[in-house]
């Protein structure tokens, strides 16, 4: 505090420290982080290499634009590019231990080896080849043209190169791989060797039926702490969640269908759909649908419709039917040849700076080239056949000039599907697009039907959603403060959606068995470092009046897992130690096998078993192939913990059956085996035994949201 009135007291002391900090941070960066904690660009640190907020924003621009090329959804990619960003640090590291350094020929000399252009052919030429300096000139052009298009090229351009040293660095680490003679020899006579076998197996199931076995908390964490490695997690939520949705109930449903037979035969006014004198006014007017005026072809009527509009009359109606959460009529207005379904052939003649362009010519002596072709073709439409080789498309020739079948929907060029709604089948002209000047021919139309879609959504009422919001409500009144079994109890009795997301991660953008606009908020609270462990919340989202009640069942942070937020996962195996335990001990020292048979009413079995193929009747059994090959012939076992059971075996005799190969061959395959597991498995060495440092929760809390 007498610091605090000094500076009140003297405000040139507060410039003079202002000054100073600002002076510090000129000196060095770091700074900022000594004053105010992490600095929000700074994501985390690989090896003490920082992973910057710029870097993490250019590798989540790219995912989410492949996501959306694809149709994929693109929220929750968060954590996706977190890890390749960590994962493309650990690689350059070794790529720069190892000597090697990204210039300019090495990125350009494997470019069409990486995965966005090693199956396009658009860059190659007929023999295969890629066209390196006509991609390169493309990219040139644009930076002039199209500097969108260039910045995202500037993004993907950084994962190819972390591609381009993760190729390096296995392909050179790859080389060193090798199997030693004595290996390769012990592994053919493991492969050979057999071992007949007499056995009893006390299978887990069965005795599980029988003898009830409890898996504790501390049964669970007993197993993590003998297997740390398998266990090391992030900073996660165990969340209990359960969903009210508002979906319609059964009088809403009736209601929609009442609604539209109004609509449909009969109103007030005595207007219906089926008499209406205009019907995209009527639409307009009464339906959840507004009028489509495009003509579309048979493939994609409502399902409803297909295999009865191509024989239907004009005018003719269908419905009420319906369609997911819909009720539909529909009525044929119209059919023709219509646009919306094309196919068509084209000579593309393109200019430098044009869009994946590496031709040398001017846009004026294109168009001039362009105009010339259409008059000969016009002349004689036979010349259109002769000139696609004059054609800047790749593979023109080969594919006759033709694009395929294109709709409305299709990413093309819009001057280019402008021209195809446009004209006839059988037309010839010409059009400029970002790419060039296109002398298009359009080939076909398929025939399209116009038709006019009375909608009636079934939706919730006002009582519904009264009765929802009263049922989530009480539902958290009930589970206030109550233990995480009794929310697991009441939803259940209630019939209510539950589900636990045992292991949900900060950045996991959706959380498991939920997956609604509201997750990220959810996220924000339960990482929220003022929760407790019992916390409840309840959401609503938005636009759909959806109810979500969510328990937060546990806090686990960076370390070994929390037993019960995998419990899921070990339970099973943990139960199956603790029954192998029991077993053993009322087993102890058998003296022969019929024994054992009779004191679990099991019988007696007989296998051949291998070491390197270690199967027991159906089961992989490594150890029991292990002990069948470690034990004396004729010498009953102890029992030994399987993967299915608890066996006691008796080993009758060894025999060899030699297999075909050589010693080479042999040694060649578990070669190229071992090569093939390699990099997965140094790669995620590679992450184990690195420090990696992750600020991203701890700057996300600070700034109060996801701000990227």
């Amino acid at each position: 505090m007498a610091i605090l009135g000094q500076i009140r007291s003297k405000p040139w002391l507060l410039m003079g420290i202002i000054a100073l900090a600002l002076l510090a941070f000129l000196v060095n960066p770091e700074s900022i982080e000594k004053v105010f904690g992490k600095n929000p660009d700074v994501l985390g640190k690989v090896n003490g290499e920082k992973v910057t907020r710029e870097e993490f924003n250019d590798q989540l621009f790219v995912l989410q634009e492949q996501a959306k090329q694809q149709g994929q959804p693109q929220n929750g990619l968060e954590e996706q590019a977190w890890q390749l960003l960590v994962q493309s640090k650990l690689i350059k590291q070794q790529f720069e231990k190892m000597g090697f350094e990204m210039t300019d020929d090495l990125f350009w000399s494997q470019i069409q080896y990486d995965q966005m252009f090693a199956q396009d052919q658009t860059f190659r030429d007929e023999k295969g080849n890629f066209k390196t300096v006509e991609f390169k000139k493309m990219i040139e052009g644009l930076q002039n043209t199209q500097p969108q298009q260039y910045n995202f090229w500037l993004k993907s351009k950084k994962a190819i190169e972390y591609r381009i040293m993760a190729r390096q660095v296995f392909a050179n680490i790859s080389t060193g791989l090798t199997t030693g003679k004595k290996e390769a020899e012990e592994l053919m006579k493991e492969r050979d060797q057999l071992a007949d076998i007499d056995f009893v197996k006390v299978d887990y199931a069965s005795f599980l039926a029988k003898n009830k076995i409890k898996v504790t908390t501390e049964d669970l964490k007993n197993y993590i702490d003998q297997h740390p490695v398998m266990f090391k997690t992030e900073p996660s939520r165990n969340l209990g969640v359960v969903f009210f949705p508002a979906k319609p109930s059964a009088a809403d449903d009736a209601a929609a269908l009442k609604e539209i037979n109004r609509l449909y035969t009969g109103t007030e006014s005595g207007e219906n759909f089926s008499n209406a004198a205009s019907d995209s006014l009527f639409v307009l007017a009464n339906s959840d649908v507004p009028f489509n005026n495009q003509y579309v072809n048979a493939k994609q009527v409502p399902q409803a419709l297909q295999g009865k509009i191509e024989t239907a009359a004009i005018g003719q109606a269908f419905g009420p039917y319906k369609e997911q959460d819909l009720y539909v009529v529909s009525k044929l207005l119209d059919k023709k040849k219509a646009s919306d379904s094309v196919t068509s052939s084209h000579i593309l003649i393109s200019y430098k700076g044009a869009e994946r362009s590496s031709a040398t010519r001017t846009k004026e002596a294109a168009k001039k080239i362009a105009d010339s072709l259409l008059a000969g073709i016009k002349a004689n439409p036979a010349k259109f056949g002769e000139d696609l080789k004059l054609s800047d498309e790749p593979n023109a020739v080969e594919r006759k000039g033709s694009v395929g079948w294109t709709t409305s929907q299709s990413q093309f060029a819009p001057e280019y599907l402008d021209f195809l709604r446009k004209n006839e089948v059988g037309n010839i002209g010409l059009t400029e697009t970002s790419f060039g000047y296109h002398i298009i021919k359009v080939d076909d139309k398929k025939l399209g039907y116009k038709i006019a879609h009375l909608v009636k959504t079934v939706k919730p009422s006002e009582a519904t959603e009264n009765t929802i919001d009263k049922n989530s409500r009480r539902f958290i009144q009930q589970v206030e403060g109550k233990s995480f079994n009794d929310f697991v109890n009441i939803s259940k009795k209630g019939n209510y959606q539950y589900t636990n997301a045992a292991q949900t991660k900060r950045f996991d953008g959706q959380i498991q068995g939920l997956g609604t606009d509201k997750d990220a908020e959810i996220l924000t609270w339960a990482f929220d470092k003022k929760r407790e462990k019992g916390d409840t919340e309840l959401f609503t989202v938005e636009g759909t009046g959806d109810k979500i009640v969510v328990y937060l069942n546990g806090k686990q942070e960076k370390g070994l897992a929390d037993p019960e937020s995998v419990r899921s996962q070990i339970e099973t195996i943990v139960q199956n130690k603790l029954a192998a335990k029991k077993i053993a001990e009322k087993i102890g020292k058998a003296s022969n096998l019929d024994a054992v048979a009779k004191m679990f009413a099991t019988t007696k079995q007989s296998a051949q078993v291998n070491l390197l193929q270690p199967s027991v009747a159906g089961a992989m059994e490594p150890k029991v192939a292990g002990a069948a090959f470690g034990i004396q012939k004729g010498k009953v076992s102890n029992p030994i913990e399987g993967g299915t059971g608890v066996y006691v075996l008796v080993k009758k005799s060894e025999t060899v059956n030699k297999q075909a190969g050589d010693l080479k061959q042999f040694t060649e395959s578990i070669t190229q085996r071992n090569a093939g597991m390699f990099g997965q498995a140094w790669m995620k060495s590679l992450q184990d035994n690195a420090d990696i440092d992750d600020y991203r929760i701890e700057i996300w809390d600070k700034l109060g949201s996801q701000q990227q």
